[in-house]
């Protein structure tokens, strides 16, 4: 599943300001909310849901590259939110190569299709590998053109 599908442009946060992980995730679910990616009544099971799952086990990957997510019921498709912190120092979030993150996408995906969070989690972390497209989001004027640069480098 392609990442421009899966987020809007108006989905895509920039710049995320948060001073931690934890409120960065509440601050990409809120927003997904406040454009219709989630109903407002579901927000905050959604928001234990990938709170829980960030406790369990950090969703920071390599490279800047972040991805918090939980599998949730009720959901009929994947739904997601795409957040940059252009702030040179970045967002501590506990990645695996202890580098701060620039690029965190939360996820929302429905519990009974495994095979898609899967793929689609292999792909964000395909996608965002590229250094050139990373640097090139950094420089987006805004959410409307990172969407766009994600989906032009997805061919």
């Amino acid at each position: 599943m392609r990442l421009s599908e899966i987020i809007a442009p108006a989905q895509v946060v920039l710049p995320l300001e948060a001073a931690d992980k934890w409120q960065a995730i509440a601050t990409l679910l809120a927003h997904l909310r406040s454009v219709g990616g989630v109903a407002a009544g579901d927000e905050r099971g959604l928001l234990d849901a990938v709170l829980e799952r960030e406790r369990s086990m950090s969703t920071g990957m390599e490279q800047g590259i972040a991805i918090p997510h939980a599998a949730v019921d009720g959901l009929e498709r994947v739904v997601g939110c795409l957040g940059i912190v252009t702030r040179p120092e970045g967002l501590p979030f506990d990645c695996l190569d202890q580098q701060p993150a620039q690029f965190v996408v939360l996820l929302l995906i429905p519990r009974a299709q495994k095979l898609v969070h899967i793929r689609t989690l292999a792909e964000i972390a395909r996608l965002l590998s590229r250094r050139e497209l990373r640097e090139r989001l950094l420089e987006a004027g805004g959410p409307r053109e990172a969407h766009a640069l994600l989906a032009a480098a997805e061919g």
